[in-house]
């Protein structure tokens, strides 16, 4: 039993970061209804400017940490200014394709500028355990878990409770009508585009420490971090929260307790989430089912 709960409390940490991703592909899903596939290359790219600071330029850890925040915020509205905006009026099909495009940037300008080998990242956590209950849980996970759960708290009081959360709210969910009321729909976007790139940033550098520091380091969590989204509920962030937790937990009892599946066949289990998720309940298990009228 002991075993049991040491792989929950594990699989939360590692769910909290799928959590983390998800939430950030639901915030631009719910404002242009595409989904960005350059959402863990961006994290990638993130995280190396965070491995730079600390490395080139001597910057203690949460210095690093939130200067990157910043530096994420300001990239990803620029990059929705500049590359998105543009094409907002084409078909999804072109953005999907221009994301797909920006996979490709960010993954060969971060092998043309850090090359590819791989490095270690430092966690801001020690890798000291705490007994609970007979019970080993590492303090990388509680700070993992903690983190993301104070940035789920801080944005879903910014939504709630500030202007310009309560009008991203309203340009997400009726453009035409928040134009009309004076919202500038055009900088909610670009500011939408920065919190995914905030939360994409998060991701990164809480996963760099386990899964090293190269390039291609972000493609299998934004796999997992989709199958979060799809179950959960592609238009719900709660869903996307409550996704990531539960694969993260899911997977991770799926490869200790089944023997064929072990921590090589986690990323086709959470491929197989996608599909079954999409036939069945394709809202999601917190999303709302689209109704049209004939």
């Amino acid at each position: 039993m002991a075993q049991f709960f040491q792989q929950v409390v594990s699989g939360l940490a590692s769910g909290a970061i799928y959590a983390a991703l998800a939430l950030a592909l639901v915030l631009i899903h719910r404002a242009t209804g595409v989904i960005n596939f350059a959402q863990g290359e961006m994290a990638m790219f993130t995280t190396y400017i965070a491995s730079a600071l600390m490395v080139s330029h001597d910057f203690p850890y949460w210095v690093a940490f939130f200067v990157t925040l910043a530096i994420a915020f300001v990239g990803g509205v620029a990059l929705q200014r500049v590359v998105i905006r543009p094409i907002e009026q084409a078909s999804i099909l072109t953005i999907v394709i221009v994301t797909i495009g920006l996979v490709l940037i960010f993954n060969g300008l971060a092998s043309w500028i850090w090359t590819g080998e791989i490095r270690p990242f430092p966690s801001a956590f020690p890798n000291d355990t705490i007994d609970v209950g007979g019970v080993a849980i590492s303090v990388q996970d509680i700070g993992t878990i903690g983190v993301v759960i104070g940035l789920v708290v801080l944005l879903w009081a910014f939504f709630e409770f500030t202007k310009i959360g309560l009008a991203m709210r309203a340009s997400a969910l009726n453009p035409d009508a928040s134009r009309l009321v004076g919202v500038r729909v055009g900088w909610m976007l670009g500011i939408g585009w920065g919190l995914a790139a905030v939360l994409g940033a998060v991701a990164g550098m809480l996963a760099a420490p386990t899964v090293f520091l190269e390039p291609n380091m972000m493609q299998g969590i934004l796999i997992f971090a989709f199958a979060s989204a799809v179950l959960g509920g592609i238009d719900s962030p709660f869903g996307a929260v409550a996704g990531g937790l539960m694969l993260g937990v899911g997977l991770n009892l799926v490869g200790n307790y089944v023997d064929f599946v072990g921590s090589d066949l986690r990323l086709p289990v959470a491929l197989l989430v996608i599909l079954i998720v999409l036939l069945v309940r394709p809202a999601g298990l917190f999303g709302k089912p689209v109704t049209r009228r004939v």
